[in-house]
């Protein structure tokens, strides 16, 4: 009997242990179902976030140093809110006695209705990507797209991924070991705002320690804001040389390798990687790894060798390029059905690339072959089990799931009715609006075969690695091949196979937020939709707006709304869709070579793997992730090179000495950090801009410059003999 209560015990001890030493540190393993969730202020506070962040995100994507406001500073915002409304707001019930009676003031302000308040927030967040389209088509293509297919393309991408999410919960959501490391923060965030905490000697409390944060933050982003624009990349290098093009293809952060760049800006830091507090050192160890490899090996190797005539070229650039290194005018070569016109392509010549453009395409495509090997290898057997538990009821589940039983879980059915309209409303609207949205039914469908085939693979990468690989390569290749010489049927298919399969693995996360701070299932199914509905029409109406508000927007002469996110897209349009992969990357293109990547990538998670095996005692081998390493530049262009460097760095100071060698500060203060430093900035950037920026108060020094904030001017020339450049030394 004893021996039966020792392993009982020791059951109960597993149980209550999670899979993941950082969930272990961060989680809460208590529930208290008695918490009133659905309230009035919930869903006040809950829509005001989600307009609020949907308005300013789409409203700084098409600056120059795009800002996003994470659902953080909401979350932050609406604690006083929350509280007052709880204080002022009558606790009469209304319809007292009948099955509608509800009251504005249940009682107290929980930690439960601010989560759901943070998951509108996080719609509000979380950018609706087919909103490029738009911008495409309007201001890059000047075509006419009207509002309700706009509207259609939209909603229907952001549904989509509801659908996926649904199928693959069970894998995603409910395993210990998927734990989805961004999440953390938001965890920590709100035990910090909710929790009455002792102050330790030697200590402050974390509310104290976020507070001061924010305060710091917000106060220190003047500088490189507004003031001192400079700090934004500091490249010191190109003061060595400032006559010498070379001198300062190495040392400028924003348009050379980045050599000795940084920034002392948290926007820098985590503009496009995410927050580096939130990654976990072996994911940040793969993305420096990748990072060295591909920007101080590859790219000075393709370039110095001249790969693809890559001197006639700038080094770093998103720009397409005809064979003398002049900016391509892509409206020449397009006919009045807004297709490609192949005599005036003939005429004007094929469109060339800098190299380094041209080599993150082949490490997108070796990435995606290594994304599936690397599932296959490494978490094939896990799947398999995990499969079979799933369907034969015999799971092990850790604490955070049992204590989830208690509530109604969302049935799988009314994901299948989710899906299965909505794929239904996309085909309608392709087929109704086909002049305009040009993609068939039939791209309708594959496009959702392949957000169902990837899902899985790249949800399992970005719940543990908190990296996720992208798909836009594979759904441009394929519909380019299949379709070409029609951009708006490119970008149709890229959202709807790429698009919904990051709006699935968002929703995922949230559905993990809400499984770490034991949210009821069903309201958080509410709350999402009502929230992705309510995100789309206000990115949309805010879009539509500010093309007719902003003059020359997205404009390359127009120095803070340059648009660098809707610029490669629309780039990629071209490439992939008006041009097509045959004429880049085919048998008539000059860009063959590049296909081999596929190999490589495929290759390169089997090697890990054999050494992996042949030396089990090596665990570091293990935990080199060639997905993560070889998709480490995955966002550049956009990001540039300074983005990196900083970001690894501080990854590296957070992820590693801290939580190695102070592991109760870490446990305690690391993403309070986090977050105080992205709502601080936050605020003033939103600041700055409504109180200078908007009135056009501007501020122009040598340390300040809107142009060209790091000073290196020559690092953006070709320099091959012959090719001559408006302000550029001639070879």
């Amino acid at each position: 009997m004893t021996g039966a209560n020792e392993v009982q015990a020791m059951e109960m001890e597993d149980e209550e242990k999670c899979a993941v030493r950082q969930v272990d540190l961060t989680v809460l393993k208590t529930d208290d179902p008695t918490l009133p969730v659905l309230t009035f202020r919930m869903w006040v506070l809950g829509l005001g976030s989600c307009i609020l962040l949907s308005f300013v995100n789409q409203f700084f994507w098409y600056r120059t140093q795009p800002m996003f406001i994470s659902s953080i500073s909401a979350q932050i915002a609406v604690v006083p809110l929350g509280h007052l409304m709880a204080k002022k707001l009558t606790t009469r019930k209304f319809f007292e006695g009948t099955s509608w009676e509800f009251t504005m003031n249940p009682g107290p302000f929980n930690i439960k209705e601010h989560v759901l308040i943070t998951i509108f927030a996080n719609s509000g967040a979380g950018t609706v990507y087919a909103t490029h389209i738009l911008t495409a088509v309007k201001l890059y293509y000047k075509r006419k797209l009207t509002f309700v297919p706009a509207l259609f393309v939209m909603i229907t991408t952001q549904v989509l991924g509801f659908g996926w999410a649904g199928l693959f919960r069970r894998y995603l959501v409910e395993p210990g070991e998927m734990w989805w490391p961004s999440n953390l923060v938001q965890v920590s965030l709100f035990r910090a705002l909710h929790e009455k905490e002792k102050r330790l000697k030697g200590y402050t409390t974390r509310t104290q320690f976020f507070l001061l944060v924010i305060i710091c933050s917000f106060a220190y982003y003047i500088l490189p804001g507004y003031l001192f624009t400079m700090l934004t990349s500091f490249s010191w290098v190109c003061w060595l040389g400032s006559k010498s093009v070379l001198v300062q293809q190495l040392g400028s952060g924003l348009q050379g390798l980045g050599i000795g760049a940084v920034g002392f800006d948290w926007a820098t830091v985590s503009a496009y990687l995410g927050s580096p507090l939130a990654s976990p050192w072996f994911a940040t160890a793969n993305v420096a790894v990748g990072f060295s490899l591909i920007m101080y090996v590859m790219t000075p190797i393709c370039y110095w060798l001249n790969v693809y005539n890559a001197k006639n070229f700038p080094l770093y650039s998103n720009e397409l390029f005809t064979e003398r290194g002049e900016e391509y005018d892509i409206l020449k070569i397009i006919n009045s059905k807004f297709h490609l016109d192949r005599d005036a392509y003939s005429k004007f010549g094929p469109i060339h690339m800098s190299t380094f453009f041209s080599m993150t395409y082949g490490l997108g495509f070796a990435t995606l072959s290594a994304t599936v090997m690397h599932v296959l290898l490494f978490n094939g057997s896990d799947l398999w089990k995990q499969s079979k538990r799933a369907f034969g009821g015999n799971r092990k589940i850790d604490i955070h799931t049992r204590l989830m039983k208690k509530y109604k879980s969302v049935p799988t059915w009314w994901f299948y009715i989710i899906l299965v309209i909505n794929i239904a409303a996309i085909i309608f609207a392709c087929e109704y609006y086909n002049e305009s949205l040009q993609l068939p039914w039939w791209g309708v469908l594959l496009a959702c075969a392949i957000a169902f085939f990837f899902t899985l693979p790249i949800g399992i990468i970005s719940a543990t690695t908190n990296q996720q690989p992208g798909l836009n390569i594979i759904t441009e290749y394929i519909i380019g091949y299949m379709y070409p010489e029609r951009p708006v049927a490119n970008m149709c298919f890229k959202v709807y196979g790429y698009i919904s399969m990051t709006q699935a693995l968002s929703f995922l996360a949230d559905f993990k937020l809400g499984h770490y701070m034991k949210i009821p299932p069903r309201s958080m199914f509410m709350a999402q939709v009502v929230g992705t509905v309510v995100a789309v029409l206000v990115y949309l109406g805010t879009a539509w707006w500010m093309m007719d508000a902003i003059p020359n927007l997205c404009s390359q002469d127009n120095g803070p709304w340059k648009c660098p996110m809707d610029r490669v897209f629309f780039d990629a349009s071209v490439i992939w869709g008006l041009v097509g992969p045959r004429r880049i990357f085919g048998n008539l293109g000059e860009y063959g070579g590049v296909n081999w990547f596929f190999l490589g990538g495929a290759v390169a998670p089997l090697v890990v793997w054999i050494f992996h095996k042949a030396f089990p005692r090596k665990e570091w081998i293990g935990l080199i992730h060639m997905p993560v390493l070889l998709g480490a530049t995955s966002m550049m262009p956009p990001a540039s090179a300074v983005n990196y460097t900083s970001w690894i760095l501080v990854g590296f100071l957070s992820g590693y000495v801290l939580f190695r060698y102070r592991t109760e500060w870490w446990k305690r203060y690391n993403y309070v950090l986090s977050g105080g430093l992205d709502a601080g900035t936050a605020f003033m950037t939103l600041l700055i801009f409504f109180a200078l920026g908007y009135w056009d108060v501007g501020l122009t020094w040598w340390g300040s410059n809107s142009s060209n904030p790091e000073g290196c001017l020559l690092a953006s020339c070709p320099t091959a003999k012959g090719i001559i450049v408006d302000g550029c030394p001639a070879h």
